[in-house]
């Protein structure tokens, strides 16, 4: 045996408990219980020092019901921009208006359910009628934005999150960022309901917003480039992931090398012999210079919505008071963007 290993600890049960000591004993075993661990103990070292964190939030993880998780992360600032996919900002933007996603079972008849207007995601229904309104809400919004220039994702979803705020009701993800000046990028808005809503109220001349795409990837490399140092939580992967990580690419277009985020984490079911895992391992990304050399990673291959949860409450137990006292990035966005 080498000098720094050390033997597994039984996982001893105890009915009292918390949350983050149940963490802390997963970390004695092994398997993915110990990489639950070390992710929390990684997102914890993120919150010592002058550290920018990004969220990289992919899959159906609104409808299966981690909205107010993301919330948490937002108010409590254990996250500081938040790159996402246009769905889970559009089912955030269902809930808010008051409408619901549903407990079902993913083994069903489906052509019942296209005949009752109920879309399913796995186990999880939603009315189609219900789906319908939210997406006009989308068309009747964006015909009340400038149309005579290009906006942002940022700039749209904090306007549509002000919206929302104003409107009362329990807060979600698009409020809870408004409120928190926390910056939301969708790289890919016409991959979701966004882009189809956008698309009718084109075609009836109900509104002709454009979204500057590039403008969003600019404003992000600039947020890297201001940052000491980064840190980075993928759930899943996709375009959200792949945006955070190519940013460390192109610091020279501000005059700064970057070398890379300096502690990542990710939750993931991919597998990475398909040669994908949604954007590559941490390992692989070390050769594209997109997480340094020396950076504390882990990846754990676990549901989002079992581990997810798990590691964000017992980061809220251990970690409240460092996280209340980090600085925290702050950022100054506006058509010209500049950041303090």
């Amino acid at each position: 045996m080498q000098k720094n290993e050390k033997p597994i600890t039984p996982f001893i049960v105890s009915q009292t408990c918390s949350v983050s000591e149940m963490v802390q004993r997963m970390a004695g075993t092994s398997f993915q219980a110990r990489n639950l661990a070390r992710g929390v103990d990684i997102w914890s070292q993120m919150f010592t020092g002058e550290r920018t964190i990004f969220l990289g939030l992919a899959g159906a993880m609104v409808p299966a019901g981690m909205r107010q998780v993301i919330v948490h992360l937002i108010e409590n600032r254990l996250i500081d921009c938040l790159v996402s996919t246009g769905a889970n900002l559009f089912h955030d933007l269902h809930e808010s208006l008051g409408r619901a996603h549903w407990q079902g079972q993913s083994c069903t008849d489906d052509q019942e359910l296209a005949n009752s207007k109920i879309y399913r995601i796995y186990d999880t229904f939603v009315s189609a009628e219900e789906f319908g309104r939210t997406e006009k809400f989308v068309i009747s919004f964006s015909s009340t934005l400038e149309q005579d220039r290009a906006y942002t994702t940022r700039e749209f979803f904090f306007q549509l999150g002000e919206t929302l705020s104003g409107m009362g009701g329990e807060v979600g993800i698009l409020a809870a960022a408004a409120k928190a000046n926390l910056p939301i990028y969708c790289p890919a808005p016409a991959d979701s309901v966004y882009g189809t809503a956008l698309a009718e109220a084109r075609v009836k001349g109900e509104s002709q917003l454009l979204f500057d795409v590039i403008k969003d990837t600019v404003e992000l490399i600039q947020i890297a480039c201001c940052a000491s140092s980064t840190g980075v939580v993928f759930i899943g992967g996709g375009t959200p992931k792949n945006f955070i990580q190519q940013i460390e690419l192109c610091g020279d277009l501000f005059g700064k090398e970057l070398k890379g985020h300096q502690y990542a984490i990710q939750i993931t079911t991919d597998s990475p012999q398909w040669g994908g895992l949604s954007g590559c391992t941490f390992e692989e990304a070390r050769s594209w210079c997109k997480i340094t050399p020396d950076a504390a990673t882990v990846t754990i291959n676990s549901d989002a919505t079992i581990a997810l949860p798990i590691m964000v409450s017992a980061l809220s137990e251990s970690s409240a008071k460092i996280i209340e006292n980090r600085k925290k990035p702050s950022f100054i966005l506006g058509r010209e963007i500049t950041i303090q």
